[in-house]
C-alpha cells in the first residue's frame, strides 16, 4: 500500500520512499514491482535517482536521507501471531525509525490498520521516547486508513475517499489538505483519530462477518442439495440484498483486522462473539473444503492415499501475487493428512516466497502430460477461467470449484 500512495504524492512532492529490505530498493531502483500495482512505465515517470526538492520518488533504505523530511507517512503490515493476537512490533520498529530522525515541527501520519487507541496508546510513546520531542508541542500526529485493494486497477488511491485525522485541530485541517491535494474523490475528515482508526477496522471487520454469513449458507445449502450460488443470484434481485459470496478469507485485512478489534474489546470488558465467531467460520473453511473434496472423491471411488491432486492458485486472492495470509495453504494441508499428492499451479505467485512462508512448493507453468485424480479452482486468475479442465483429469476425477466462475456442466461441486 505503500508504494502506489508515494508515487501519488510524488506528481506534486518531492517524495522519499523508505524500506528495510534491500531487494525492495534494488528491485525499484530498475524500474520493477512485484506486487504488480504499478507498471515499469509508470515507475519511469516519477522515479528519480537522488532526493528532489520540486517532485518525484526516491527510495532509499538509508535513514539519515529521511532526516530533511517533515511529514512521515508509516504504512508497514500490522499482522496478528500465532494466537490471533495483534503484533505491533512492525508498527513499533517503524515508529523507532521515524523517532531518530524527528524534528520540531513534524508530522507524524500512520495508515496501518491498528484498533481504536493504538496511534496514541502504542506509537506516540515510541516517537517521543526515541526523538526526546513532545507530543502536540515539538510534533504531531494523524491517522488516515490506507483503503488499497491490492490488484484492483479501478478503485486507485485517487479514486478511494479518504478518511483523515490529526493531533490537533489545525493539524487536522493540514493532513486533511494534504491528502485531498492527491485523492480526486475528495476526503472526510473524522473528528479524532480514534474515531479514524475505528472507522478503518470495522470495514473489515463487516466484510468478515458479511463472508461468514454465506459461507454458513454454503454449508448448509449444501447438505440441501442447493446450489448456494444460484440462491445468492435469485436473492440479488432485490435492491437492498447485498452481494457478498462464499469463500476463502485471507490477506492482511479482513482475515486479521476483526482480531485487534476484538482484542481491544475484550480489553475494555466486552467479549465480542458476532465477530469472533465470524472469524471462526472463516478459519475453518480450508478444512471443510477439503473434506468436501475428499467426500466427493470416495462418491466416485477415486482412491485417497497417494491420489494425484491438482490446486488452481495459491495467493489471497485473483490476478494478484500477494500470498500473505493465504487461507488455500489450509485446504492444502488438511489434504496431505490423507497422504495425497499435492501440486500447486499458480502463474502470479513467486515460487520463492511460497516456499519460504509456507514449505509448498508451487509451479508457474503446467506440464503439458499431467493428469490428475481431482483438481481444485481456489484462486480465480483470470488463466484458469477459459481452459478446459476436464482435459487435465484421470477417468472419473473430480473438479471443485471453490470461487464458482467454472461452468456448471464441468465441476462436480462448488462451494
Amino acid at each position: 500500500m505503500g508504494l502506489p500512495l508515494a508515487v501519488e504524492f510524488a506528481k506534486l512532492y518531492p517524495v522519499i520512499g523508505f524500506d528495510i529490505k534491500p531487494e525492495r530498493i534494488q528491485e525499484l531502483g530498475r524500474k520493477k514491482d512485484h506486487t504488480k500495482e504499478l507498471s515499469e512505465k509508470e515507475l519511469d515517470a516519477i522515479m528519480v535517482t537522488e532526493p528532489r526538492h520540486d517532485k518525484g520518488l526516491y527510495c532509499t533504505g538509508e535513514i539519515d536521507e529521511l532526516r530533511d523530511c517533515n511529514i512521515f507517512i508509516v504504512t508497514v503490515p500490522t499482522p496478528v501471531d500465532s494466537h490471533k493476537r495483534p503484533d505491533m512490533k512492525p508498527l513499533q520498529l517503524a515508529s523507532e525509525t521515524v523517532g531518530k530522525v524527528l524534528k520540531r515541527g513534524d508530522i507524524v501520519i500512520y495508515e496501518s490498520t491498528v484498533y481504536p487507541g493504538a496511534t496514541e496508546e502504542v506509537c506516540i510513546p515510541v516517537l517521543s521516547q526515541i526523538s526526546g520531542l513532545r507530543f502536540n508541542e515539538d510534533f504531531y500526529c494523524g491517522y488516515s486508513p490506507e483503503r488499497i485493494n491490492p490488484g484492483d486497477k479501478e478503485h486507485t488511491v485517487q479514486n478511494i475517499r479518504k478518511i483523515t485525522s490529526g493531533s490537533t485541530p489545525e493539524v487536522a485541517d493540514k493532513v486533511d489538505a494534504l491528502y485531498a491535494s492527491i485523492v480526486k474523490v475528495g476526503t472526510h475528515k473524522a473528528s479524532s483519530i480514534k474515531v479514524a482508526e475505528a472507522a478503518k477496522v470495522i470495514e473489515n471487520a463487516q466484510r468478515d462477518i458479511n463472508i461468514a454469513f454465506v459461507n454458513e449458507l454454503s454449508k448448509i445449502f449444501n447438505r440441501m442439495d442447493i446450489d448456494t450460488h444460484e440462491v445468492l443470484q435469485a436473492a440479488a434481485t432485490k435492491w437492498n440484498f447485498l452481494p457478498f459470496k462464499p469463500g476463502l478469507v485471507g490477506g492482511h485485512c479482513v482475515g486479521v483486522d476483526p482480531y485487534y478489534l476484538a482484542q481491544k474489546a475484550q480489553e475494555v470488558g466486552y467479549h465480542p462473539e458476532m465477530i469472533l465467531a465470524g472469524r471462526r467460520l472463516n478459519d475453518g473453511m480450508g478444512s471443510y473444503i477439503a473434506h468436501e473434496v475428499v467426500k466427493l472423491m470416495i462418491k466416485k471411488n477415486v482412491a485417497i492415499k497417494n491420489a494425484e491432486i491438482l490446486i488452481l492458485g495459491i495467493t489471497f486472492k485473483e490476478n494478484c501475487p500477494d500470498i500473505r495470509n493465504t487461507r488455500v495453504v489450509d485446504i492444502i494441508n488438511e489434504l496431505k493428512t490423507y497422504n495425497t499428492n499435492i501440486t500447486v499451479y499458480d502463474p502470479w505467485a513467486s515460487a520463492e516466497e511460497v516456499r519460504r512462508e509456507y514449505e509448498v512448493e508451487t509451479l508457474r507453468k503446467l506440464s503439458d502430460n499431467g493428469k490428475y485424480n481431482t483438481i481444485i479452482l481456489a484462486v480465480a486468475h483470470k488463466e484458469f477461467l477459459d481452459e478446459n479442465w476436464s482435459q487435465w483429469l484421470k477417468p472419473d476425477g473430480v473438479i471443485y470449484d471453490v470461487k464458482g466462475v467454472l461452468p456448471m456442466q464441468l465441476v462436480d461441486s462448488r462451494l
